[in-house]
């Protein structure tokens, strides 16, 4: 595969192609993705669930990122490498540039920030630093304690024209790509006509330009239960790499996610 890059996303959005997404925290899973023609690699913050058998994704520290970015650099083979800003490590624009700096110098090609409209000053001083942005809206894991829980959001008429003018606004400010967590199929076609970047999606509907799910998830290594908009690849093929594959072609096919992954 030849190095993924923003223009390689831009141009799948412009011709109608889906692009894959998956989980990375270390060399050999990044190798693994990557040579499965997997477009991108998030460096999630998710790490704190998955490999560190935490409640939630708070815990995780930028030293945490910043060392799980650089082991999945060393293995990646050409795929844009995402990486995710942790809880307030960019509560201040301030601390967003410092932190956001040290990720790319650790091999990050862009950085990940949950929240909505909030984050456009941010996201503005970043992309003029050259710092590509991706704005990940709907479900924020790390709001969860105001959130009260793991919900889908988006579902009343107001709160969806909110998040349609905050993913607009967002974009204005130099966004480089959207991620929708968690909000209903509709709703999240609508935001992905209505801006010119990317839009990834986890929950979200078949609509959007990409897809996006935790590794552990998608190969069925998850101890507690999984979301509804996961699929087992797994359990069809026996291997990893072949689930892998799997994986990358269903989303480009469009077969995944199918209705049963989809909220209304």
């Amino acid at each position: 595969m030849n190095n993924v890059t923003l223009h390689t996303l831009s141009a799948c959005k412009q011709a109608g192609e889906k692009f894959a997404v998956l989980t990375a925290y270390d060399a050999c899973f990044a190798h693994a993705v990557s040579e499965a023609g997997i477009e991108v690699i998030l460096v999630g913050d998710s790490l704190g669930m998955v490999l560190q058998g935490q409640d939630s994704t708070l815990p995780v520290t930028v030293d945490d990122m910043v060392y799980h970015t650089q082991s999945v650099a060393r293995g990646n083979q050409g795929a844009l490498i995402m990486s995710d800003m942790p809880f307030m490590s960019y509560a201040t624009t301030e601390l967003a540039m410092a932190n956001a700096a040290r990720l790319m110098q650790a091999g990050a090609h862009m950085v990940k920030l949950e929240g909505d409209r909030w984050l456009a000053d941010a996201i503005a001083l970043l992309s003029e630093r050259g710092i590509p942005t991706c704005a990940h809206m709907g479900l924020t894991p790390q709001t969860v304690n105001k959130m009260g829980g793991y919900k889908v959001q988006g579902r009343d008429s107001e709160s969806a024209k909110q998040m349609i003018e905050d993913a607009v606004l967002l974009e204005k400010a130099g966004a480089s790509c959207l991620l929708l967590e968690c909000v209903p199929a509709l709703l999240a076609e609508e935001i992905t006509r209505a801006v010119e970047i990317p839009v990834i999606g986890i929950g979200a509907g078949a609509a959007t330009d990409g897809q996006v799910l935790v590794v552990h998830d998608m190969l069925g290594l998850t101890p507690k239960r999984t979301p509804k908009f996961v699929k087992n690849f797994m359990a069809d093929t026996g291997d990893v790499q072949s689930a892998l594959r799997a994986y990358a072609i269903a989303v480009k096919d469009g077969s995944f996610p199918a209705e049963e992954h989809t909220f209304k």
